[in-house]
């Protein structure tokens, strides 16, 4: 092995002193100082002319001029080999800048601009102060070290190094040396359209080299292809004289030989030519570490691109058969015709494909044979007009590009440039090039006029290229490009170590640097082409075609002008949004869709367990129908049609000549129909195919029997049953056929006569207390149709929904039957109303009198007495003990000295009457009821006057109703105002970060959307990380219980729940919208943008990414899909209609959809698509996370314990009562919230119930109500008829969770509003209230009161046996109890009248309640809380702050809410509310 330093392939530590010196990505060397507009990075040169006007007007001219010292194309090329060896700054900066060219009215160009993004630069350490401005990149080695044919990495040339046969050569393709092989590993090469077809091809057709850019156009790839070739065969040679070397070996020794000789071409053979001197440069060969060879800055952007001038429209091909022949090449436009050379134009991005139409051999002779352009002013139309550009934007003026470029790079004045380096200014613009001037002038030209009008006559604002160029002389450089360009080469070689003359590196020996030094280009292109004929194809200098040679066999046939070549193609542009213009808004509508997909399942769901409630609620009624049916065979079951409506129902003859309706599962009958033979029976058939109604008309009933069967044999069957049943009574019927379709037509239905009903007594109400009630409409018309309208007794009955049989009724229909013919008319009824509504008292208490003075003696009897308030109590289907009602009477007779009669008089009974009464006409329909206690009548009574410090100005309600809202929810409102500041904050300092960067790049593409999508991200990223805080119940139950309770309302957790949920989806929203306009911007920008721009994604070169890509194949996309979909789930099943109906869904799309969205969110910001941006949900997410995981290890910690149930009752109105075994140090507080599991349903399954039992007792209590599925299953688990002799199933239990009711007893007066299954925690408070009182426990309540709204007190009948035991229990009078029964309209109704008169009467006399048994007070209606609130602020004057608990329906604790919200607009007490709704 050869023990030798190889010179590094990416030129790290060439130079010891300064190992970085020369790398790639190093900076371009500032050898003039930066002109930016701004000192740091902006664009210099902003004063001066416009770049294409330049092009135009200065660079502009025919074409077909020969190089004035004759230089052939191969020179032009072989240095253009040279530049892309020691430098590559095509790349642009990431995120693009675009510092576009504008075009005024262009004739090539019919657009108002041309693209141009701003070069790569250092952005770790420049361009952000005037010490540091911004410095461009150099992408390749600055050494002359063969990096276009090796690469400048180690790990590149690896890829080009080829290890099969030995590996001592670069690959080649298919092994046969002509050409590299194919990049069909990968390599990260530069891409672009075919300029002929504006198509980009895969990346595999180029050829493996280490140069990005390298396959850019055939003719500098001629050049790097014979430097391949010449390394392989450097390698054979070697190898045939070291045959022991190993392989290794001889490809370094190949290596450094191939270089050398590359090395001293360019310097030796090229570059004296190019400087038009004997010598290239000034300096002696000598290697000093302190010589920097780095590439300038007005070497990259100005002076290297003299060689541009020389550049032909087109290069020709020479035939290698020894003759001198041109070959005529195969267009691929105009239809396959030929042309006399290839186009430049049309030649880029397709190499193999060029040579497959001409070899490699072809091109070098016909570039040797080739005159280069003449080296003037004059630049070639196919670069000034056609050259490449992107696929958006087929053609550039490349030389507008170049001005554009020394703009960008800050690049001084061209009068500056020559005093930076020593040179003489020029005063004038004819100073620059006089004879050029000159000569122009000669041939009619104005390029002195042209140039001076364009730059306003002021040399400062000149560009270092423009006048760089016009100083060419002589066919060479002007002094300022020939100081640059020499400075430069001297650089490059005195600034290498291993330059090949450097002997003290041992590369190679004096011998072999003599032989390099005498190795001439001519004689590397004879070694790769052995066909080739030394003496006849080439002359003895390629890069000169020099008419006093002896060797010019074959000179090219004419100068090449563009007039004999094809056309370049035109200008194209290509929309890269057109192929998303489909999948951009489907994919959008497609979430739409969704969402309504969605809403549509969730109430199909809900449709479908509510249908399989009914489906089963269905067959219980078919099962106990069937059951009836089996036990009794003498009747019929038929569907009773009401009207809208229907029911099941059992049809039975008997007994005797009558026909009685009962329910189909029920025993209650529903009607009994009179047959007599005095009455007319109508028997009314549908006829038809499809006939399943009859009609069953009888004088006399009010309505008719309206009969639907299953089917005509149904019908039939009950038609023979009827007659056979009225034949055998001796009935006579008619029967009349009406078709089916028209048979409803002339049917009285039940409904039908209950509207008339309803305007019957609507009228006679109207009437009687000349209102209007609910029921509008009634009109002088109607009550005349109304007076012939009569009622019977059942049906009396069923308005007043009592029993017909009851004793009340019997005595009111008595009473209203003046003329005793069976039914009550229009004007009788009205009669009696009149009295009920406006009579006075005495005639109120006659009419009573009357009606239950049974025996007519004109004395009403103890037993009579006892009747009237037996009859009082069926009203409420209350039932107190007989014993208990003798007790109650005999109590009211001796408190009133009526115990030694045996019958009172009148006027005994309006004495009883009349202490409670109110004294005035109508009283007793006063909406809040009348009672007997001065405590009760003031804490039901209208405050009727307003208060004296009551705002009347506008401005002043307004001020005053935010003062009390401030007092009543100034934490609410601090900590909601608090939290909404904190997250603007979190969004503003999103948007500004973003905004702030928002003039390059993605956020230049997007604009201040994408800043707003940034920020929207980091609003919702907190808002759903802030959400898992109100979900840690145990933690919050914990700190409500400290000092913090005072600042937070921590009882508000739910609710703010909801508000941080909506504030998360709208941001959210906000986010998808500004991605989805940004998506769009995307997808309209070019693929190379976009791969700068998202830096870890990956796709093909000549991939175009549509939206489908960037939203479906990338981590970020389908995330934010995946997250969009969970959402939509989320909140559609969040729904109360979910909640209600398909809870289950709702808890597992809740469960689910959070692991789902903080998974994915985590994903999604992983895949940091956008530079310069961390993922920043892990800041929000990770304390709440961590709380949240800490408080449900407690949770499940304790909830997996098994809880017994002790005892489980089922009460009515569905109510379930369990009652479990209190968990060891189970502590609690009365108000508080338990989650149960049943095992017996489900062990994960948790529903939340509020706590009946009370802290002190030993067990726990629940009262269930069934209202859903799971409560419903609850209910039948624990039925005791299913159950039998089993054991109750256990429980899960978790909690108890604290919320606001807990607080009860921290004001002075408190307020308890219960409403349905609401009244459970108030069940609890009651308990604790007594225990407390009686104990002496803390407690600050002077007094409670217990407002019980219930639809009748048997509804929740084991609540009044608790407040029976806290009244008797409630020594100190704390309590103050209100039950308000709703079955009972609060106007105008008589049965409301008359329980008030009894509720008086009997609250007076027993200190209790007729109907409920308790001292509370009763009313029959619905509360006021408006009033009853204002006058518990009278009764309490020096309260300042009642706390209203309200728990129940959502209508109800509204109505508590506006009443509170309402009073609190008032200077005075504060009303502060607490509810929960169920």
């Amino acid at each position: 092995m050869i023990s030798k330093e190889y010179p590094p392939f990416n030129g790290w530590y060439n130079n010891r002193a300064n190992p970085a010196l020369g790398v790639p990505d190093s900076s371009i060397t500032r050898r003039l100082p930066a002109h930016y507009s701004d000192g740091v990075f902006l664009p210099s040169g902003l004063e001066r002319p416009n770049v294409r006007s330049i092009s135009n007007t200065i660079m502009a001219g025919p074409s077909g001029l020969p190089s004035q010292n004759n230089k052939t194309a191969l020179f032009l090329y072989f240095g253009e080999h040279v530049m892309q060896d020691i430098l590559d700054t095509t790349r642009p900066g990431c995120p693009p800048e675009y510092f576009n060219v504008q075009l005024n009215n262009d004739a090539t160009f019919d657009v108002s601009e041309m693209p141009y993004e701003r070069s790569r630069y250092q952005t770790s350490n420049s361009g952000y102060s005037p010490n540091h401005p911004r410095e461009q990149v150099n992408e390749v080695t600055s050494y002359l070290d063969g990096s276009q044919i090796y690469g400048h990495t180690k790990a590149c040339l690896t890829l080009i190094y080829n290890k099969i046969d030995g590996g001592l050569e670069l690959a080649s393709l298919n092994d046969l040396g002509e050409f590299p092989a194919l990049n069909d590993i990968g390599l990260p090469l530069d891409n672009s359209f075919t300029t002929k077809d504006n198509v980009i091809g895969s990346g595999k057709r180029f050829y493996r080299l280490g140069a990005r850019n390298g396959n850019e156009n055939p003719f500098v790839l001629t050049i790097g292809v014979t430097w391949f070739r010449h390394h392989n065969w450097l390698a054979h040679v070697i190898r045939d004289l070291h045959p022991d070397w190993t392989d290794d070996d001889v490809f370094n020794e190949a290596r450094i030989e191939n270089i050398a000789t590359y090395q001293s071409i360019v310097l030796y053979e090229w570059l004296p030519i190019l400087l038009g001197t004997c010598t290239p440069t000034n300096s002696t060969k000598c290697y000093s570490s302190s010589a920097s060879v780095g590439i300038s800055d007005i070497f990259e952007g100005t002076a290297r691109h003299y060689l541009h001038t020389l550049t032909p429209p087109g290069v020709f091909a020479r035939g290698t058969t020894g003759s001198c022949t041109f070959r005529n090449i195969t267009s691929a436009l105009n239809g396959g015709s030929t042309t006399p050379a290839l186009r430049l134009c049309n030649s880029f991005w397709d190499p193999a494909e060029t040579f497959k139409l001409i070899s490699v051999e072809e091109l070098t002779m016909g570039m040797a044979s080739q005159i280069a352009e003449l080296e003037d002013n004059i630049i070639t139309e196919d670069l000034r007009n056609h050259f490449y550009g992107t696929r958006e934007f087929s053609r550039r003026d490349f030389v507008a590009i170049l001005l554009q470029k020394g703009r960008d790079h800050g690049l001084p004045d061209y009068n500056v440039a020559r005093e930076d380096f020593g040179l003489n200014l020029k005063s004038t613009f004819n100073d620059i090039n006089n004879a050029l001037f000159q000569s122009n002038m000669q041939d009619n030209g104005t390029l002195l006029r042209d140039l001076e009008a364009l730059h306003t006559g002021d040399l400062s604002k000149l560009d270092i290229l423009t006048g760089g160029i016009l100083e060419t002389t002589g066919g060479n450089p002007g002094e300022l490009f020939r100081y640059v360009i020499a400075d430069q080469f001297d650089r490059l070689r005195n600034g290498d170590r291993f330059w090949f003359e450097n002997t003290k590196t041992n590369l190679l020996n004096a011998s072999k640097i003599s032989e390099i030094l005498n190795t001439k280009f001519r004689d590397v292109i004879f070694r790769v082409n052995p066909t080739l004929n030394k003496s006849l194809d080439l002359q003895d200098n390629p890069f000169m075609w020099n008419t006093n040679g002896y060797k010019l066999f074959c000179p090219q046939p004419y100068q090449l002008n563009e007039n004999v070549l094809e056309e370049c193609t035109p200008l194209q542009r290509y929309d890269y949004f057109k192929s998303s213009e489909v999948s951009f808004p489907v994919s959008f509508a497609f979430f739409g869709v969704f969402v309504l997909v969605t809403i549509l399942f969730m109430h199909w769901l809900g449709h479908r367990r509510t249908k399989s409630a009914q489906n089963e609620k269905r067959k219980i009624t078919t099962n106990k129908r069937q059951a009836t049916l089996v036990a009794s065979g003498n009747m019929t079951i038929a569907t009773e049609v009401l009207g809208e409506n229907v029911r099941q129902i059992q049809i039975i003859f008997g007994p005797e000549n009558t026909i009685q309706t009962k329910l189909a599962t029920r025993k209650k009958t529903l009607r009994t129909i009179e047959l007599k033979r005095e009455r007319k029976i109508e028997i009314i058939n549908s006829n038809g195919t499809d006939r399943r109604t009859m009609i069953v008309r009888v004088e006399g009933e009010t309505y008719d029997l309206v009969l639907s069967f299953g089917d005509m044999s149904e019908l039939d069957h009950f038609y023979n049953e009827l007659n056979t049943f009225l034949k055998s009574s001796r009935l006579h019927s008619e029967h009349h056929l009406i078709p089916e379709k028209h048979i409803m037509e002339d049917a009285r239905t039940k409904e039908k006569r209950d509207e008339d009903l309803q305007q019957f007594f609507r009228a006679a109400l109207s009437q009687a207390a000349n209102i209007r009630t609910d029921g509008d409409g009634i009109n002088r018309h109607s009550v005349k149709e109304l007076v012939n309208v009569t009622i019977n007794k059942s049906e009396l009955a069923e308005y007043l929904k009592l029993k017909e049989d009851s004793v009340f009724v019997e005595r009111m229909f008595t009473v209203a039957d003046a003329n005793e013919d069976g039914v009550v008319s229009f004007r009788e009824f009205l009669d009696i109303i009149v009295l009920f509504t406006k009579g006075w008292e005495n005639e109120k208490a006659k009419m009573m009198f009357s009606m239950y003075d049974l025996d007519k003696s004109g004395g009403l009897s103890v037993s009579e007495f006892k009747t009237m308030l037996k009859s009082m109590i069926e009203i409420v289907e209350s039932s107190p003990g007989s014993d208990q009602l003798d007790v109650d009477v005999e109590r009211m007779m001796q408190e009133n000295g009526f115990s030694n009669k045996d019958s009172l008089t009148l006027d005994d009974f309006q004495i009883l009457l009349g202490q409670c009464s109110s004294g005035g006409n109508g009283s007793a329909m006063h909406s809040g009821g009348l009672v007997c206690t001065p405590m009760a009548r003031r804490m039901t009574r209208r405050v009727k006057t307003l208060r004296d410090d009551y705002k009347t100005k506008p401005h002043e309600k307004f001020l005053l109703a935010l003062v009390k809202l401030n007092q009543h929810y100034a934490n609410h409102i601090f900590c909601l105002a608090l939290y909404c500041t904190i997250t603007a904050g979190v969004f503003a300092n999103a948007f500004f970060v973003v905004y702030s960067k928002n003039s390059s790049g993605l956020f230049g593409i997007g604009g201040s959307l994408m800043a707003i999508a940034r920020a929207s991200a980091a609003a919702l990223m907190f808002n759903f990380s802030t959400l898992l805080l109100t979900m840690c119940r145990n933690i919050i139950t914990f700190l409500r219980e400290t000092f913090l309770h005072r600042y937070i309302p921590f009882d508000s957790a739910v609710t703010m729940h909801r508000i941080i949920a909506w504030m998360a989806i709208t941001f959210t929203a906000l986010h998808i919208v500004a991605h989805g306009i940004n998506f769009y911007s995307i997808v309209t920008q070019s693929p190379d943008d976009m791969a700068c721009l998202f830096r870890d994604m990956w796709y093909p070169s000549d991939y175009v990414p549509t939206f489908v890509f960037w939203l479906f194949q990338t981590i970020t996309g389908i995330t934010g899909v995946i997250l969009t979909l969970a959402l939509i789930i989320m909140y559609v099943f969040a729904s109360n209609y979910s909640r209600r109906l398909i809870f289950t869904w709702f808890r597992w799309t809740h469960k689910v959809g959070y692991m789902s969205l903080y998974f994915f969110t985590v994903l999604h910001g992983s895949g940091m698509l956008i530079i310069g941006f961390s993922p920043q949900f892990y800041y929000y997410f990770l304390v709440p996370a961590i709380l949240f995981a800490l408080d449900k290890v407690y949770t499940y910690s304790r909830k997996k314990a098994y809880i017994s149930v002790v005892r489980a009752e089922l009460y009515p109105s569905e109510v379930t009562h369990l009652e479990f075994k209190r968990p060891k140090n189970f502590d609690y507080k009365a108000g508080q919230w338990v989650r149960i599991a049943c095992l017996a349903q489900s062990p994960t399954e948790y529903h939340p119930f509020t706590l009946s039992s009370a802290p002190h007792e030993d067990t726990l209590m629940l009262h269930i109500r069934a209202v859903g599925p799971w409560t419903r299953n609850l209910r039948k688990i624990y039925d005791p008829n299913v159950l039998r002799d089993s054991p109750y199933p256990k429980l899960y239990l978790d909690g108890p969770f604290g919320e606001g009711h807990q607080d009860w007893y921290k004001y002075e007066v408190s307020v308890l509003v219960g409403g349905g299954i609401g009244v459970t925690p108030f069940a609890s408070i009651l308990k604790d209230l007594i225990n407390r009182s009686q104990t002496g426990g803390g407690i600050t309540c002077k007094a409670v009161y217990f407002i019980w709204v219930t639809r009748d007190q048997k509804q929740y009948e084991w609540l009044t046996d608790i407040i029976q035991d806290v009244e008797s229990k409630d020594a100190k009078q704390i309590l103050n109890t209100h039950i308000f029964i709703t079955q009972f309209p609060q106007k105008f109704d008589l049965r409301t009248t008359m329980l008030y008169i009894c509720e008086e009467n009997f609250q007076k006399i027993s200190g209790k309640s007729l109907f409920t048994g308790l001292r509370a007070v009763t009313h029959f209606g619905r509360p006021d809380f408006t009033d009853f609130f204002a006058t518990l602020g009278e009764e309490h004057p020096s309260v300042e702050n009642f706390g209203v608990f309200s728990c129940g329906p959502a209508p109800m604790t509204k109505g508590v809410e506006n009443a509170c919200s309402s009073l609190n607009k008032y200077t005075g007490p504060t009303y502060s509310h607490h509810f929960e709704n169920f």
